[in-house]
């Protein structure tokens, strides 16, 4: 007995010995998603907000805890799904939130119960993914910090996040419909870019209904970042744009970029960052000009010519009055066209020494993605290698675990484009495009190259920036370039095996192209697709799928639709 004693009581000073910082919280939170009108940028319109919010409530969390969000979808007349971008869903796929893909979305008056880990520090982001309603305002900021008693390898006072928005007047209804019509109604240009979810409108503009625009709301108030002279700022910046790429700065400061979708950035000084829709970073900034005004926060729309002003907020310097404008014209921002410093920034964003993850020096397979504009039967889509992806009406992850062959298309899709004879600074005839709704299937475990080849659209001398964004994983960017990739010898001068960054979104600039490295190692169903909101929704994206056999019985709660009408019981 006495033996016994003795063991017990050691068993009982090793648990005290665990120190309580490790152990995992839940972080719950509880939403109401529904329409609310809002004046963002002074212009009086509906919006999707999150208990009255947008952006909606920033999840706030530490490594390894689980998040579980409990969503009451009360938008009464659509269906909803929130998608938890840059979150893995490490052995929960089906609360990666993507309609079509991984549930089914939830209907009006229906609560969802999305519940993951978030297995890593760094800043992510949530938003809608059902049809266009992201850019109707269901976004928001997530933020994991380390536990206690661990550090980043930098140092700051103070720890501020800001979400990067444009704004449309137009309903998503009215956008979506335009899209699918004959003939083709573009989206245009946003009428305002947000900063945290503040912008301002010209109410003068002629042709506005009596009503609309109130330039005096204070809804519409600059958004005011307050800083104390002398202190140095973490600054959190995501954007979750529908269709600009931008550029942000401070006027008279410079930035350190110290984070990129998660992943920690050997540090590198920026007057203005490049972010593309999709994308957070992390910079530092010091609080170190003329305390005795305040100063701009410009974000500015390139690699698009374009017609929305430039987003304002003021950066004020205690004890200077919040609403006090800056005695300066706003900066004007880089040219809208020049690409040279955005593939700058691009090469200059490594991996942090001492936080290097080594790529697989090989690749087991290699898939060229070519984005191309195309007609179908008159109507305009977005493709990959002449390839329009359209979702089915059963999730995939159910469809391919329950081998529902039937529900989508079995012949997969084509791994690469006739290079050879493509010239992609050219109009095709880009008429002979195909809508699929087939998946790649990846081996798991394996290493998959993805190269994305950008080329001419529809309109003669215009190729778009395109961000793309991986569910389920990270990958290493292994390099960019410009023309028409070359696979033997562009990967041995232009790829970076030695420390390249891990990201989940990257861009793919005018008739240029992108290379991504990733493991298929996430059991699952992923999207791939164009960030911009209505390129995805015309088409501009593909599935993958692999190791679902592995997978766990899923939830009952993502079922509901297409085929799977029947697995819930009334």
């Amino acid at each position: 007995m006495g033996r016994e004693l003795i063991m017990a009581l050691f068993l009982s000073l090793s648990l005290l010995s665990v120190p309580f910082a490790a152990e995992a919280r839940i972080r719950h939170y509880k939403w109401e998603v529904k329409y609310e009108y809002k004046s963002q940028d002074c212009y009086k319109k509906l919006a999707i907000t999150i208990n009255g919010r947008t952006p909606g409530p920033t999840i706030e969390a530490q490594v390894n805890d689980t998040v579980v969000v409990e969503l009451k979808n009360s938008l009464l007349t659509e269906n909803v799904a929130i998608h938890w971008h840059g979150i893995r869903q490490k052995g929960t796929p089906w609360f990666d939130g993507t309609a079509g893909v991984t549930q089914c979305p939830i209907v009006p008056g229906d609560t969802f119960v999305y519940k993951f880990v978030v297995d890593r520090p760094g800043t992510y982001l949530y938003h809608g993914h059902y049809g266009l309603q992201r850019e109707a305002g269901l976004n928001g900021m997530i933020r994991v910090s380390l536990p206690p008693g661990e550090s980043e390898p930098y140092t700051y006072d103070h720890d501020r996040s800001i979400l990067l928005t444009d704004w449309y007047h137009q309903s998503t209804y009215e956008q979506a419909t335009g899209l699918s019509s004959l003939p083709f109604d573009w989206v245009g240009e946003p009428q305002s870019l947000l900063i945290h979810g503040k912008g301002k409108f010209d109410c003068s503009t002629p042709g506005l209904k009596s009503g609309l625009c109130n330039a005096t709301n204070p809804e519409c108030s600059p958004y005011v970042i307050t800083v104390i002279p002398g202190k140095t700022y973490r600054l959190r910046i995501g954007s979750l744009t529908s269709l600009a790429a931008l550029s942000f700065e401070i006027e008279g400061h410079t930035m350190t970029v110290v984070e990129a979708d998660g992943h920690n950035v050997e540090p590198f000084v920026v007057k203005n960052l490049f972010i593309y829709s999709g994308e957070t970073y992390s910079v530092l900034i010091k609080a170190d000009q003329a305390p005795t005004r305040n100063y701009w926060a410009v974000s500015k729309v390139v690699s698009r010519n374009n017609t929305t002003p430039n987003g304002l907020a003021i950066f004020n310097y205690y004890p200077n009055h919040p609403r006090r404008s800056p005695p300066t014209v706003p900066p004007v921002g880089p040219a809208w066209d020049d690409v040279t410093p955005r593939y700058a920034q691009g090469n200059s964003t490594k991996a942090r020494q001492g936080y290097v993850i080594p790529p697989p020096q090989t690749s087991n397979r290699h898939i060229v993605m070519l984005n191309t504009q195309n007609t179908i039967n008159g109507y305009t889509r977005w493709s990959v290698n002449n390839v329009s992806y359209n979702l089915p009406n059963t999730p995939y992850l159910i469809a391919v675990k329950d081998r529902l062959n039937h529900v989508f298309d079995q012949t997969p899709p084509p791994d690469g484009y006739d290079s050879q004879n493509y010239d992609i600074f050219s109009i095709a005839n880009n008429t002979n495009a195909t809508t699929s709704s087939s998946i790649y299937k990846l081996q798991f475990n394996s290493t998959v190259d993805i190269i994305l080849q950008n080329a001419n659209s529809m309109s003669n001398k215009t190729s778009e920036t395109h961000p793309w964004h991986l569910h389920g994983h990270d990958f290493w960017v292994m390099g960019y370039g410009q023309g028409k990739f070359d696979i033997n010898s562009d990967p041995k001068k232009y790829y970076n095996l030695v420390n390249p960054i891990m990201k989940n979104t990257v861009s793919v600039q005018p008739y240029g192209w992108t290379a991504l490295r990733f493991v298929a190692d996430n059991p699952g169903v992923w999207a791939f697709h164009c960030h911009i909101e209505a390129h995805f929704y015309l088409g501009m994206g593909v599935v993958f799928e692999e190791g679902v056999e592995m997978l766990g019985r899923y939830p009952t709660s993502i079922t509901g639709c297409g085929d799977t009408k029947s697995y819930r019981k009334p």
